[in-house]
Order: C-alpha cells, then sequence, then structure tokens
C-alpha cells in the first residue's frame, strides 16, 4: 500500500525546514548581515511570503537557523563525551571532531558569524548563552564524575579552548588536536613539564 499523500501540515514542516537550511547556508556563504529574505526564499525553492508565514521576521528565521546549527554541534561534542571513559579520553574525542573543521568550512563560518552577530543582538546572546550554559553543566557533571578537580572551572575553559580553536584555525592552521591536546590535557593531569603528559 502506497504511503498516505502529505498533509498541509507536512508540507508546512518540510517549507520551514527548508527555510532554515537556506537561511543557514546563506549565513555561511554570505555573512549574517548580507542575507535578504529573498535570498532565503530563493535558496529553499519557496515563495517570499513563506518566509514571512512560518517566521514573524528574517532575523528570528536566521536566529532560529544559526542556533539549530550550534546546538547540533554541541550535540555532537555531548555525544562524544558520554561515551568516554575518562576525562583524556573525553578531550582526546573533542580535539579529534574539531579537526574536522577547518575554520573556512560552511560549518566553522556559521558559527563565526553567530557569535559575531550575537555581539550585537540582544536576543541571539540571550539564547546563545542559555545553549553553552547547558553544554557547560554537562560536561561539568561528566568531569565531577570522574573526579577532575574544579570541574565547573574546567568545563568552562575547556569549551572556551574548543571556541577559540574554530575562531583562529583559519589564521594558523597548525592549531591541530595534535598541536594543542598536550597542553590542554596538564589540566587534567597537573603536570607542566613538557613531554611529561600522559594520555
Amino acid at each position: 500500500m502506497p504511503p498516505p499523500p502529505p498533509t498541509a501540515a507536512d508540507r508546512g514542516r518540510e517549507v520551514r525546514q527548508r527555510l532554515l537550511q537556506a537561511g543557514a547556508e546563506l549565513i555561511a556563504e554570505r555573512g549574517w548581515s548580507a542575507v535578504s529574505t529573498r535570498a532565503v526564499a530563493e535558496r529553499a525553492g519557496a515563495g517570499q511570503g513563506l518566509v514571512h508565514y512560518h517566521f514573524a521576521s528574517l532575523d528570528a528565521l536566521l536566529r532560529q537557523a544559526a542556533l539549530g546549527a550550534v546546538e547540533a554541534l554541541v550535540d555532537e561534542l555531548a555525544g562524544l563525551l558520554r561515551t568516554a571513559a575518562t576525562p583524556q579520553e573525553a578531550l582526546d574525542r573533542m580535539l579529534g571532531a574539531m579537526d574536522g573543521y577547518s575554520g573556512t568550512d560552511p560549518a566553522s563560518l556559521l558559527f563565526i558569524e553567530t557569535y559575531l552577530a550575537a555581539a550585537r543582538n540582544e536576543e541571539l546572546m540571550r539564547d546563545l548563552a542559555d545553549l553553552l550554559a547547558a553544554a557547560r553543566e554537562e560536561l561539568t557533571g561528566r568531569l565531577a564524575g570522574q573526579g577532575v578537580p574544579q570541574p565547573q572551572e574546567t568545563a568552562a575553559v575547556l569549551l572556551a579552548a574548543i571556541d577559540g580553536l574554530m575562531l583562529h584555525r583559519p589564521a594558523a592552521p597548525f592549531l591541530t588536536s595534535a598541536a594543542v591536546g598536550p597542553v590542554l590535557r596538564r589540566m587534567f593531569n597537573g603536570t607542566t613539564t613538557p613531554g611529561s603528559e600522559t594520555v
């Protein structure tokens, strides 16, 4: 038996998702401020009126598109943490995942544009802060359960370091997991002598 035809609600959800995907792509390609309603609609293959039918404004669409992408990245990292047996393994997994982002790929550019836009958009900054706070809380719990001293502060510094890698990598491509891993592991190992790190 063939599947039932999509309902109006199904079609609406599909159009909404296409608009969000188009918004995310265009932020990365053109920069936040250069994205227009027309460009989003054309990329999504939808009429301009549907942008305002599904979203209160273009800015609301872009916020949701960008935050969705950031949340997906955070969820990816959280998944790596949940199955790590030690803090060092968790760190290695996070850094290894970051090696997949060059700093000039679409995901990295979207990430950078979102941070820049949040500096001038109070609502976006508030939503981004809430998302990052949830990530810090989960990482803090994992580190505390594994006996890492000052787990809350360590989680905050580690996540800030991951953010920094994405921001700096276009200008400093040598900042790979192999280069920064030994330095960050000292937070967990308590070592200060070069070459004395353990994995």
